[in-house]
C-alpha cells in the first residue's frame, strides 16, 4: 500500500495511492486511516514529503564501496550515525538549492525506513521491523566540501533542501534485498543492492532505539552506495528504489528563481 500526503485545490491532505488515482483519507498517515470515499485522479494532485519528523537519523559508509571511496574504512562493530534537521525535508519536484558558501553538493541516493510506532529499547525477542511503518526514497543531499572542512557532518548535511523524500511511503516491501539506484539527468550514478548493507535495517532500528525514542513519522536513511558526486544547477537528480517509486528533484543555484 502506498501512503501519501498531497495537496488538492490549495488543501493538505492523506491519501491511498492506487494506479492513476489517489483515495482520500481522514485521519494521520502514522494512525488509523479512513478512506473517505473521494477518488482524485493523479494528475491533479501535487505530492508533499509523506513524512514530518521530529528527527532524521542518517547513517554513515553503511555500504563498504562507498565508504572506500573516499579512502574510509567501514566501520565493523556498529553503525556511524548523524542527525539530519527536519527542516532539509522536501518533497519530490521541489528544487534542491545549492548553498553559495559551497563549491561541491553531492547526491547521496538511499533507502529510507520511517517509523510508525514509538518504541526505545527493543526486547531481544521483538523483531525491529514490527515499529516500521514503510520505507521511501531518500536523497542525503551532501555539501562535500564543507563537511570535510567541518569533520563533523551537521553544516554539511543541514542546509535547507538537503533532505528530499518520497513521493509516497509503501508499507508493503521486504527491505533485506531491493535496488537502490541514483541517476544525474538520466544517467545511472549509483547503484547497489540493500543486501550489501554492512548493517541491514532491522539492526539498524534495534541500535538507534536503544540510543534514543524513535516516534512515529522518523526517517532514517540506511546509507548511500558508492558513486556519489558533485550536482550542477539544472540537473534533475532521480532517487529510485525497487518497489517503491522514484524520488525526482532539480537542482537550483543559490539565489535562482
Amino acid at each position: 500500500m502506498k501512503l501519501c500526503r498531497f495537496s488538492h485545490l490549495e488543501k493538505s491532505m492523506c491519501g491511498i495511492l492506487e494506479g492513476n488515482h489517489v483515495h482520500v483519507c481522514r485521519g494521520d498517515l502514522h494512525g488509523p486511516l479512513e478512506t473517505t470515499g473521494n477518488i482524485i485522479p493523479l494528475e491533479q494532485v501535487r505530492f508533499l514529503a509523506p513524512v514530518m519528523p521530529s528527527k532524521i537519523i542518517g547513517i554513515g559508509r553503511n555500504y563498504a564501496a562507498h565508504a572506500k571511496e573516499f579512502g574510509n574504512v567501514p566501520p565493523e562493530e556498529e553503525p556511524m550515525i548523524f542527525l539530519k534537521p527536519p527542516s532539509a525535508v522536501i518533497a519530490s519536484n521541489d528544487p534542491i538549492v545549492m548553498p553559495a558558501v559551497s563549491k561541491r553538493v553531492d547526491h547521496e541516493a538511499e533507502l529510507g525506513v520511517v517509523i510508525g510506532k514509538i518504541v526505545r529499547n527493543i526486547a531481544a525477542e521483538d523483531n525491529p521491523i514490527n515499529y516500521v511503518l514503510g520505507y521511501t526514497c531518500v536523497n542525503d543531499v551532501t555539501a562535500r566540501d564543507l563537511q570535510k572542512k567541518d569533520v563533523q557532518f551537521t553544516r554539511g548535511k543541514g542546509f535547507d533542501t538537503f533532505c528530499p523524500v518520497g513521493p509516497w511511503i509503501e508499507t508493503e516491501l521486504d527491505p533485506s534485498d531491493v535496488l537502490v539506484t541514483g541517476r544525474v539527468n538520466g544517467e545511472i550514478r549509483q547503484q547497489a543492492r540493500t543486501s550489501d548493507l554492512l548493517f541491514p535495517v532491522s539492526r539498524l532500528i534495534r541500535f538507534l532505539a536503544g540510543i534514543m525514542t524513535l516516534w512515529p513519522g522518523d526517517l532514517i536513511a540506511t546509507g548511500t552506495p558508492a558513486g556519489v558526486g558533485p550536482l550542477a544547477p539544472g540537473d534533475v537528480v532521480e532517487v529510485e528504489v525497487e518497489g517503491v517509486g522514484i524520488l525526482r528533484n532539480p537542482v537550483r543555484g543559490a539565489g535562482e528563481p
